[in-house]
């Protein structure tokens, strides 16, 4: 059989996937929620002593950083109290003022499923309510860690779910314990719930239309990470986040980025990323996503595997790794290896 019909053999074999089984069927199409955040109408009709605000869906991260840095304190705290959802979701605005912000953003929510994000001490970096919900929060300390990875999670991760019980290190915010809790504390990890992600295992997560739209956000959230004075952070993307973190990386300056549990990249190989970062790779031997078949044909399917020798990826120790979601638990290979590269002790 010549390499055309194998294509197409896979292929079929992937829609019938999709269509046929129980657990793809169970996936509801998303709307994806990009641009700016609620309240930006009235931040745009704002001003400081006689000056415009920047425009959040135009001004880079560095721009806002720019912004902010010729404010006094009185002036930042006006905008913090007048505009607490813009400030709280602005890429590049100083991070204990984003912290603050969204506090009371959650706390106004009047959402009983938000209310543990405002509790004191958590640091959420951004809060955003529509839909399904979005959430990003930082373990450790941002502002002087000498390394930074964030976390991007795959299908079924919004705001909702975000506190919800589950087994330990299995969700974004576990993830993101476990990794800083291993790394030790120069190490700051982000959870970052920054996307519409999948619900289910359908038709949205075998194609690219939610990846694309959160890749461009992950792309902005890393530039204001930098435009903070952040570290060029790792990024740690699980299954759906790795296709997030596969288009985005070349539009970040990330040191280098890990996929487990991955379903592909879109695409062929590491060099098909466009992208200076380290690429690693993991897969347990029970993660049940090594039964997707690793094809892109009619915007289904995700690409070569990343774990093959041929997409060249540095491979990362999972021999001992259960199920799709135990990457971080403590005591296993990956955590271990997992930490080390988060430190930028690996090679």
């Amino acid at each position: 059989m010549g390499r055309f019909a194998r294509t197409l053999v896979t292929a079929a074999l992937a829609v019938t996937v999709v269509a046929g089984t129980a657990g793809w069927a169970s996936g509801n199409s998303q709307q994806a929620v990009t641009g700016p955040p609620p309240g930006t109408a009235a931040w745009q009709a704002d001003t400081v002593s006689g000056r415009p605000l920047p425009d959040p869906a135009r001004a880079t991260p560095h721009e806002v950083a720019r912004f902010f840095a010729g404010l006094d304190e009185t002036e930042r705290r006006e905008l913090l109290r007048r505009h607490p959802m813009v400030v709280g979701n602005l890429d590049g605005a100083p991070l204990t003022l984003r912290y603050e912000a969204n506090r009371i953003a959650v706390a106004a929510s009047g959402d009983a499923r938000y209310a543990s994000l405002a509790a004191g001490g958590r640091q959420i970096l951004a809060f955003d309510p529509r839909g399904r919900g979005q959430v990003a929060e930082v373990f450790g300390d941002l502002e002087r860690a000498a390394h930074v990875s964030v976390v991007v999670p795959g299908s079924d991760s919004d705001a909702t779910t975000y506190d919800a019980e589950r087994a330990p290190y299995t969700g974004p915010a576990g993830m993101a314990r476990s990794l800083r809790a291993a790394a030790g504390g120069d190490t700051a990890v982000v959870a970052w719930t920054g996307y519409t992600t999948p619900v289910g295992v359908g038709l949205d997560a075998a194609g690219g239309r939610l990846a694309a739209a959160g890749a461009k956000r992950l792309a902005r959230f890393t530039d204001g990470l930098d435009a903070v004075g952040a570290p060029d952070p790792v990024l740690f993307c699980h299954s759906y986040g790795s296709v997030v973190g596969g288009l985005a990386v070349r539009h970040t300056d990330a040191s280098d980025i890990v996929v487990f549990g991955s379903p592909g990249m879109r695409a062929d190989d590491v060099s098909d990323l466009g992208t200076g970062a380290r690429v690693w790779a993991a897969r347990g031997p029970s993660d049940w996503i090594s039964d997707i078949p690793n094809v892109e044909f009619a915007g289904l399917g995700h690409g070569a595997d990343p774990v093959s020798a041929a997409f060249g990826a540095r491979r990362v120790p999972a021999a001992d790794v259960q199920g799709h979601t135990g990457y971080f638990t403590p005591g296993t290979q990956s955590l271990a290896a997992f930490a080390e590269i988060a430190k930028g002790a690996a090679r």
